[in-house]
């Protein structure tokens, strides 16, 4: 599995905004790029997120602190933080890829079918899995993804008072 420079994965810790925003801008400096303050916002940003945000959403926050940005400079900068382990991607062929900063490396994640939130599920058999799964097949396993689909709680909620309202409005 290719981990980001220095980290790594530990489901039970969760990271500080600030710490990781200060590892992303020493990243880039010490690959000697440049930190421009558009990219220092979007730092900021992937940092700060407890989500998973898409180029669009992490382009509509920038573009009120920097109107000028292009979505191209978003999708350049995470482009560039990808090649350096430092984002993951998770490629949705029916939506916008989205964006992990905080967790730069395999993990599994829940996804809402319903509102598209993605969360991560605080479970340790994925790491068991990869290496059961090169132990049987002989693969050098460089990368995974597990993805669980399903209704958030949020959703489940949201569907049952809707349910209620229709059931109530039925007898009426």
């Amino acid at each position: 599995m290719i981990l980001s420079k220095e980290r790594k994965p530990n489901r039970n810790t969760s990271v500080d905004p600030q710490t990781r925003f200060e590892e992303l801008v020493e990243r880039l400096r010490e690959e000697g790029h440049r930190v421009t303050p558009q990219r220092v916002a979007l730092l900021r940003l992937l940092a700060a997120s407890d989500g998973h945000p898409s180029a669009s959403d992490l382009y509509d926050q920038l573009r009120a602190q920097f109107p000028t940005t292009s979505l191209a400079t978003v999708y350049k900068t995470l482009d560039l933080l990808k090649g350096l382990n430092e984002v993951l991607e998770l490629g949705f062929s029916h939506d916008d890829n989205r964006y992990d900063g905080n967790n730069p490396y395999p993990h599994p994640h829940l996804i809402c079918v319903r509102c598209r939130k993605i969360i991560h599920p605080d479970v340790s058999m994925a790491q068991d899995l990869v290496q059961q799964v090169a132990r049987q097949s002989g693969y050098q396993i460089v990368s995974h993804r597990l993805d669980f689909s399903g209704v958030c709680p949020d959703c489940q909620r949201h569907q049952q008072s809707a349910n209620r309202r229709d059931t109530s409005l039925a007898h009426e």
